[in-house]
């Protein structure tokens, strides 16, 4: 188990460039699946998530090129189908969530697909229901096999339909839209999530000869056509990421410029932490945060408690919280930090409050923050990684921390963040991984 040695209390002075974004590749890479021709996909993240991904297609018979460092082209030609049968396919399907998003593009394409329940964080429940009942109103049957925790999916033949999904779900629509696509006649998604990721997928998928209608709003019109052929589409800048290198330059004290934002897909982003009294700055497509030596969080207009809470798009994600609420420890002012959507992603504050957080965990969804104005700063400690999210907030805390902290576990974090400790030692910070 990797770990990180943090030498806290040192100010970052530089640019940092956003990695490609990882949910949108997850989807994008899964849906190479859907045509015999090569797709040429740019600007991918080369970490732990996406390269386990782009190795199981491989060994799913994929032919797989990487161009450059961050550019590879797919061809799906020729799937070994018999592999789906392996425990090797379902031991690295259950290690990686993403892998349920090949559910749609193997069930519109070969007519079957067999998955394990998926992994990834432990955050919470995560159901799977959207992903099946929306395939099922295609057409497909779904077999569970209960001892095995395996589903298998079948349809000689998909049709279109209209479908009122009981959840905004990112996977579960990028799943039954990549089988929409090659379903006969049209197909309605309502209630779908509409997400940067979700329309940078849809416009692929249009790139690849698909009819889709609707993109950007919760109301999709999907026109099935028989095949698509190949394409070349280039991955948005990672939005979580961004949020990340917001809060870590406020909580640091530090200057830092981040480089090709995409600022007109992060949303509510900027504009949430200006709430919590970050200054950002627009230039062009780069967000510049100045050196902050206090930032106080705003109230509602009666002067009520400031509340951030994750919703659907275009509400705020809910994989930014954990970076809020430890931002939120050194300001001026206090919060409500509620995480709706996940019952387990707030259980690491028991280590910020050793770090002399001011944090009343409410219940498994609220934690009220009492910021301390830079007073009393944390205090170096050790401390484990949960998940992608809650390591990266114990990353901040650990560079704004007084002495030197340990992070065990860091396998989480290069989950989701590229080489983190490479490209924050170039700006100013000290960390060492052991």
């Amino acid at each position: 188990m990797a770990s990180f040695i943090v030498e806290g209390g040192h100010r970052l002075h530089g640019d940092l460039t956003p990695q490609g974004a990882k949910n949108e590749a997850l989807q994008i890479i899964c849906a190479t699946l859907l045509t015999a021709e090569p797709v040429t996909v740019k600007n991918i993240p080369d970490i732990r998530d996406i390269n386990n991904l782009i190795q199981l297609l491989r060994d799913m018979g994929v032919e797989v090129s990487r161009d450059s460092l961050d550019t590879y082209t797919f061809c799906a030609a020729n799937l070994n189908m018999e592999y789906l049968h392996s425990d090797e396919f379902l031991a690295k399907c259950t290690a990686l969530r993403g892998s349920v998003m090949m559910l749609g593009p193997l069930v519109a394409r070969y007519g079957y697909a067999r998955m394990p329940k998926p992994g990834g964080d432990k955050i919470g429940r995560r159901r799977l229901d959207t992903h099946f009942l929306g395939i099922q109103k295609l057409g497909a049957t779904l077999t569970i096999d209960t001892e095995k925790s395996v589903y298998e999916v079948r349809a000689e033949h998909l049709k279109g339909t209209y479908m009122l999904l009981d959840e905004a779900s990112v996977t579960g629509t990028a799943n039954i839209l990549m089988a929409a696509v090659m379903a006969e006649g049209t197909t309605t998604i309502y209630n779908a999530a509409c997400e940067p990721y979700l329309q940078q997928l849809s416009r692929m998928l249009n790139s690849m000869g698909a009819h889709i209608e609707g993109i950007g709003s919760n109301l999709l019109t999907i026109q099935g056509v028989s095949s698509l052929h190949g394409c070349t589409h280039t991955i948005l800048p990672d939005m979580i990421e961004v949020g990340s290198f917001i809060g870590l330059a406020a909580m640091t004290g530090s200057d830092i410029t981040i480089k090709n934002a995409s600022v007109e897909n992060l949303g509510i982003i900027p504009d949430s932490f200006r709430r919590l009294g970050i200054t950002i700055e627009q230039q062009g497509d780069d967000l510049h945060i100045p050196e902050h030596d206090i930032y106080e969080i705003d109230t509602f207009l009666d002067g009520s408690i400031m509340t951030f809470a994750d919703a659907p798009w275009p509400g705020l994600t809910p994989d930014l919280l954990s970076v809020f609420l430890i931002v939120a420890t050194q300001a001026k002012g206090s919060v409500l930090i509620h995480q709706k959507m996940f019952e387990s992603r707030l259980f690491f504050v028991d280590k910020l409050i050793d770090m002399g957080a001011q944090i009343i965990l409410c219940d498994p969804h609220r934690a009220v923050v009492i910021g301390q104005e830079r007073r009393h700063p944390l205090r170096a400690c050790d401390m484990v990684s949960p998940d992608i999210r809650a390591g990266v907030a114990m990353l901040i805390a650990a560079m704004s921390a007084e002495g030197t902290s340990r992070i065990h576990n860091i396998e989480q974090i290069d989950r989701g963040y590229q080489e983190i400790d490479r490209r924050l030692n170039a700006i100013g910070a000290r960390i060492t991984r052991l």
